[in-house]
């Protein structure tokens, strides 16, 4: 019977022929199916989060894949299967990064006249270089694909993989790593403290493409049993999870009161070096404002937090702006700010440097403690092959002369008052690998992240950062504090249970004690280990069943 016939097809027939037509589709319509399947698969991340979602574009990439099995044999038929996976995956990681990634268009409207020629690279252009990422995890599933049920596990280990290069190939970009259909939910989220990340990655995509199984199998175990095992394995993480979220509350750290400023100040002609001495006004009469009867400014609290590059000036090289936050400190309290800082390189190509930092200061001034920003954005805070792209005329979006410089040494800062924090500017808090091992005596206590968000507008992209901040807490058991610009700003605990939070695009502050840590998790004192043992595994079983049917 056909789709043309006019006698109603059940339900189950319905599905087993959109299967059919899937792994036989060639040319256009297989490009258009997987671009499709793959933007659906934004509807699992932030700030939607619906992740039965993922359910589709990782059932429609078992059939895709099916669809580039060799139609002749020989090794000429071989590579050209390869090479139909490849495409199929390059078209679905395309239409995944485009429908989740499209907010990075904001930054290009900053100012219009100097990047809106740009918007189509970032908005187009960034999505279909991350798309070869896919395009070679689909073609490395195909390299262990074999006709069964159990070629989930292969689509599982190509993708698991191609995931985790994506993290560190050119300087790494993970946002929106399959594994946050399962990290953006507290509850699903707290095997990562097991696992970590990848080993989210390898279980969401095996969960969640078992489904395909029950249109392409023959055999109540075959078709049935992949969709089982898949929902006893969501459901054993849940109840992990549920388990954990179980525990008390966290104890507090002791004598000590935080305050987060978020100004929302946009990231447009406002933010000027001539509009300095206003924004800085800003965020005193904020720092000060009486939230409670408790807490009726400054001088109720012990340290203020305020965002990334919270001025658009060098604030340490400003004696004036320097000396009246000092003054404005009048109750004991040290802020942490983000800031851009200065130093001069007395080489003989002498030239200033520029970092973007974590200073500390109180009563007295700057303080030496500070923590510069590692891993910095390329085409954003510095200009990859600068020299020859320069002569385009293309800047990246920051407006310092030659970019930041990456900072050096540790990235654990020590604030006069506070435990050790692990300090994380913008999104240096998306990347896993990047975390130190956080066990044994000089383990940190907590996790500061800043960062300005503002380029982002109300979009999806704050709230995809959160929660991809978020995770970190839960995979090293350290609370999180972060101050964000525009928001999101919160603080959560070492389960990433969250004990306050600002909403998105909102002028406030927000008080809140610090949380003790929680035990170091297994993925602080093992990092990727445990998903390393578990791709292998899931690697074992897909070949030692390549023979089933």
């Amino acid at each position: 019977m056909s789709l043309q016939d006019s006698t109603p097809l059940p339900r189950e027939s319905l599905f087993d022929a959109l299967a059919q037509n899937v792994i036989l589709a060639w040319g256009w319509p297989r490009r258009g199916v997987a671009l499709l399947g793959g933007a659906i698969g934004a509807l699992a991340m932030p700030p939607i989060g619906f992740v039965p979602a993922m359910v589709v574009p990782l059932a429609l990439a078992v059939w895709l894949i099916d669809g580039s099995m060799d139609r002749e044999a020989g090794q000429g038929a071989r590579w050209a299967s390869l090479r139909a996976a490849f495409s199929a995956g390059w078209w679905w990681g395309f239409g995944y990064f485009t429908a989740g990634l499209w907010w990075l268009g904001s930054a290009f409207l900053v100012e219009p006249d100097k990047f809106a020629w740009a918007l189509p690279l970032g908005v187009l252009g960034l999505p279909a270089m991350l798309a070869f990422f896919p395009a070679f995890g689909f073609a490395l599933a195909r390299v262990f694909w074999r006709p069964n049920a159990f070629r989930v596990l292969a689509l599982a280990i190509g993708l698991g993989a191609s995931e985790w290069l994506r993290c560190v190939a050119f300087t790494g970009f993970p946002w929106n790593d399959l594994g946050m259909t399962l990290g953006q939910n507290v509850t699903l989220a707290q095997i990562a403290s097991i696992v970590g990340l990848h080993g989210l990655t390898l279980a969401s995509v095996a969960i969640f493409a078992a489904p395909a199984t029950l249109w392409t199998e023959s055999g109540s175990w075959r078709r049935f049993g992949p969709t089982i095992l898949a929902g006893l394995a969501l459901a054993a993480i849940f109840a992990f999870g549920a388990l954990r979220l179980e525990a008390p509350a966290s104890a507090t750290v002791a004598n000590v009161k935080l305050r987060i400023v978020q100004p929302n100040v946009a990231q447009d002609a406002n933010f000027a070096p001539e509009n300095g001495a206003a924004i800085v006004k800003r965020y005193l009469r904020l720092s000060d404002r009486a939230t409670s009867p408790a807490t009726s400014g400054v001088a109720d609290v012990t340290h203020l937090i305020w965002p990334e590059s919270a001025f658009p000036f060098i604030l340490s090289r400003d004696g004036a702006m320097m000396k009246e936050i000092a003054g404005f400190l009048h109750g004991g309290a040290v802020l942490i700010t983000g800031a851009a800082r200065m130093e001069h390189d007395d080489r003989p190509h002498g030239r200033f440097h520029y970092y973007n930092s974590i200073e500390v200061i109180d009563r007295q001034g700057l303080r030496p403690e500070r923590y510069d920003k590692h891993h910095l954005v390329p085409f954003g805070e510095y200009m990859p092959l600068s020299n020859l792209i320069e002569r385009i005329g293309v800047s990246q979006f920051v407006n310092i002369p030659g970019g930041f410089d990456p900072g050096s040494g540790t990235d654990v800062i020590r604030i006069p008052g506070l435990p050790p924090a692990l300090a994380m500017i913008c999104y240096e808090a998306v990347f896993p690998n990047e975390t130190p091992a956080a066990a044994g005596p000089d383990r940190p206590r907590w996790l500061l992240n800043v960062t300005d968000d503002a380029w982002f507008g109300l979009t999806s992209g704050p709230y995809q950062h959160f929660a991809q901040a978020r995770l970190r807490a839960v995979e090293l058991g350290l609370p999180l504090v972060r101050a964000a610009n525009t928001g999101v700003s919160a603080v959560t605990d070492g389960f990433g249970r969250i004990l306050a939070e600002t909403a998105l695009g909102s002028e406030t502050v927000l008080d809140s004690p610090l949380p003790e840590p929680i035990a170091p998790t297994w993925q602080a004192r093992w990092g990727s280990a445990s998903a390393a043992l578990f791709g292998l595994a899931l690697l074992v079983v897909c070949l030692a069943t390549r023979k089933l049917r």
